[in-house]
């Protein structure tokens, strides 16, 4: 009997081969990252959809298992990073702490603001306060850990703690290590937003979509994360896949520019319409405009130092001004004093940005301001912006 313990300890229960192993541990970090984007994320935190009490207690009940993490807490400290990102009050930016301390000790910041009475009164609200989750999973986080490390050691015997290891560390790593710390370092953006937040990459397999991060800070209640044809979001697959099955309904998802072909005059609906967008209208001046007399100016470029100074400006000129440090500025307007079509481009950006900031005007201001903003762009002489002007027109609701 006690030879039988034994190997029970060893081996465990159940006869895996270290593949298996392997391939279990992935599927079970796979649903805990699942149950971290679609339930703490895209339905706690930015209510983006609902989901059917069942699957909604689910994800709660395996994350208390895997993480011991508190809803209410992610939550709070999540909204708080969008309500103060890359301030001192961030509770997590590389931008502010450093891209080591967010990586490596994301954590630590995590525990330090949970700890904070106030962002869980301020920004935790809407959270599950029922039963199993005062009496359970906020009053016995650490017991779901516990009770894990138990399950993988009778299932895997000794190597189960290793498996319970990877599965601890697979969040603090992944979420708080990666998403907060390089999603705002490092990788490629497909908005301008007033943020540093990155694509890491365009395919959000590993960490269940959040990859797309800059994607994200655009459009933050959308419960889709990918916006080109080519980004893939897993963790919209899985909430497409609940909504099929009647367990889960999509409340909102980012705005879709609507074009209508022919349309040639600016009304109030144009003016909704480039508004809504405007994220997306910003995108496509920076291809299409910016872009192309870039391209064009360093290829008339008389000399070489002039070509070299253009180069050094590309990434700037679409770069929100917000971001813009003392230096780039200054490589910016370098630049800009090279190039009177460059500089007439950057500032006609400017100058469209500026329409959707007038929150006070009425919308029929807005509508003038935005139709003498495409006379004046037809009238410049420089053909990638005339061409863009022609199109605003076109966007409808």
């Amino acid at each position: 009997m006690i030879d039988g313990l034994i190997d029970l300890m060893i081996d465990g229960m159940l006869d895996f081969s270290v593949w298996q192993i392997i391939g279990i541990t992935l599927l079970m970090t796979h649903i805990t990252i699942a149950s971290v984007t679609i339930y703490l994320h895209r339905h706690q935190a930015h209510r983006a959809l609902d989901l059917h009490p069942t699957v909604s207690h689910f994800f709660r009940f395996w994350l208390w298992l895997t993480t011991g993490q508190i809803t209410k807490e992610w939550v709070a400290i999540h909204r708080k990073h969008h309500a103060r990102v890359e301030t001192k009050d961030d509770p997590h930016s590389p931008q502010v702490a450093g891209i080591s301390k967010v990586v490596f000790e994301g954590v630590e910041l995590y525990r330090e603001e949970a700890a904070k009475p106030e962002t869980l009164d301020k920004y935790g609200f809407g959270t599950p306060n029922d039963w199993p989750e005062r009496n359970l999973y906020s009053g016995h986080a650490n017991a779901g850990v516990a009770l894990m490390l138990v399950l993988d050691v009778l299932m895997f015997g000794i190597v189960g703690i290793t498996v319970w290891a990877v599965q601890m560390a697979w969040i603090p790593f992944f979420a708080a290590g990666i998403i907060n710390g390089v999603g705002h370092w490092w990788g490629y953006r497909n908005y301008e937003t007033s943020d540093a937040s990155s694509n890491i990459v365009p395919w959000g397999i590993l960490i269940g979509g959040e990859e797309l991060h800059n994607n994200h800070h655009a459009f933050a209640s959308s419960a889709k994360l990918s916006s080109r044809w080519w980004e893939f979001d897993i963790g919209w697959l899985y909430i497409r896949s609940l909504a099929i099955l009647g367990l889960a309904h999509v409340k909102k998802t980012a705005p879709k520019p609507v074009i209508v072909p022919g349309k040639a005059s600016i009304d109030v609906d144009t003016v909704t319409a480039v508004i809504a967008n405007r994220l997306q209208v910003m995108s496509q001046y920076a291809k299409t405009v910016l872009a192309s007399v870039h391209r064009e100016e360093v290829r008339k470029a008389s000399d070489a130092s002039h070509r070299g100074i253009l180069k050094k400006a590309k990434s700037l000129l679409i770069r929100e001004e917000s971001r813009l440090t003392s230096e780039a500025k200054q490589k910016l307007e370098s630049a800009l004093k090279h190039s009177h079509a460059l500089q007439t481009a950057y500032v006609y950006k400017q100058r469209l940005q500026s329409i959707w900031q007038e929150r006070t005007a009425s919308h029929e201001r807005l509508r003038q301001s935005l139709q003498e903003w495409c006379r004046q762009a037809e009238a410049t002489g420089i053909r990638s912006l005339q061409e863009f002007a022609r199109t605003l027109p076109r966007y409808s609701t």
